[in-house]
């Protein structure tokens, strides 16, 4: 991405499905959402907040997550169709995110040195 990428990230927010505190394997069915307001040209994350997740209902939480002004979801695994609404929203789609703290997750993709696997979740 370089400097300008960096740029780019300045004033988003950066939603991690989470499952037992750690990145959810399954976007769908997770626990809560933990959201990082992220700001300035050093990609600082400002805010952390958690947010339990709505009762799981096919194809609600791509609207529901950019009601939040959510710009990038950084999950373990996403079926296609929800990808598919989520990019329909405008938001980033990152699958395949280590089953790890969201902190370190967020933190690596910032940094442009997150390796995102498999994506785990085939539905």
């Amino acid at each position: 991405m370089g400097d300008a990428g960096l740029r780019e990230l300045s004033g988003r927010r950066i939603a991690v499905p989470l499952e037992a505190g750690l990145v959810a394997e399954h976007f769908g069915h997770c626990e809560a959402f933990a959201i990082f307001e992220v700001a300035g040209a050093e990609s600082t994350i400002t805010e952390v907040s958690v947010i339990p997740a709505p009762p799981h209902r096919p194809g609600f939480l791509p609207g529901w997550l950019s009601e939040l002004g959510v710009d990038v979801i950084i999950a373990g695994g996403m079926g296609a169709r929800a990808s598919e609404l989520l990019r329909g929203e405008g938001i980033e789609v990152v699958v395949g995110a280590p089953r790890g703290g969201a902190n370190e997750v967020v933190r690596s993709y910032l940094d442009q040195t997150l390796i995102a696997d498999s994506n785990p979740c085939d539905h």
